[in-house]
């Protein structure tokens, strides 16, 4: 299975990436408020669901753009063909293909896809986690005023941004520094691979982070709610860490809740 989906995911890239070079035309359209949808997004899911159903077809699909079938399936798909739409249609080289299998309510396994990189996270289940084949270990710094995080605000979540600014103040004040990359899988990838700290962020989708959680996972760290509980894929709060620095990091947020 993670042999079809790295495929699919390579795939996917493969023509976002020739579309990203040739954006002259591009068809867009906007979703819901600044939430945008693009024929790259179209084409990318259906080469994945293409691709996953030719093989496993029994298995259900959520996917962002051609929506859920077969729900109720012992594995279920979550599809992002493109994740970080707003910063492909600006130009900005910062989106990624994410896929993850989840069997009976929990995560199987999981592909990220950077493909102007050629960077491909991708982990099983009790496998450990892997960039382009080298195992992946989460930061090992203790404290967190040397941590640098991710966060970020969906654009169709504006109605939250007074507690996503008092989340930021806190942490900014806390902590080392701030990243935002506009991409919710790959910021999850970089946990993984010890390249950020941590990453936390409320309101996402289920495609969004159903990948990187199971990345975080293998890669030795800890991802739960923002308010420490089992992470709900239809809740979709997310704060991911090293063990350590998850604990410095829920106690700091919810101190501003």
């Amino acid at each position: 299975m993670l042999y079809v989906a790295v495929r699919a995911a390579r795939r996917a890239g493969d023509l976002l990436a020739r579309m990203f070079d040739d954006r002259d035309g591009l068809s867009v359209e906007e979703k819901k408020d600044r939430d945008f949808v693009t024929e790259a997004d179209r084409k990318a899911e259906a080469t994945i669901v293409h691709e996953i159903l030719k093989h496993y077809p029994t298995h259900g699909i959520v996917a962002e753009e051609s929506g859920v079938r077969n729900p109720d399936a012992e594995i279920v798909w979550h599809i992002d063909p493109l994740d970080g739409t707003t910063n492909f249609i600006h130009g900005y080289p910062h989106f990624a293909v994410s896929i993850a299998a989840w069997k009976r309510g929990k995560p199987f396994l999981a592909v990220v896809h950077d493909p102007l990189r050629n960077e491909t996270f991708e982990a099983q289940n009790g496998n450990g986690a892997f960039l382009n084949r080298r195992r992946l270990r989460v930061s090992p710094r203790r404290k967190l005023r040397d941590a640098v995080f991710a966060s970020g605000l969906p654009p169709y979540r504006r109605d939250e941004s007074p507690l996503f600014r008092k989340r930021l103040d806190a942490c900014i004040r806390e902590a080392s520094g701030f990243r935002r990359g506009g991409s919710a899988a790959l910021d999850l990838a970089y946990v993984a691979a010890g390249r950020l700290d941590a990453y936390w962020e409320s309101g996402l989708c289920s495609w969004d982070i159903a990948a990187g959680v199971l990345l975080v996972q293998e890669a030795g760290g800890m991802v739960t709610g923002i308010d420490g509980a089992t992470v709900d894929l239809n809740k979709g709060d997310v704060l991911a860490a090293n063990p350590l620095l998850h604990d410095q990091f829920r106690t700091l947020l919810a101190s501003v809740d």
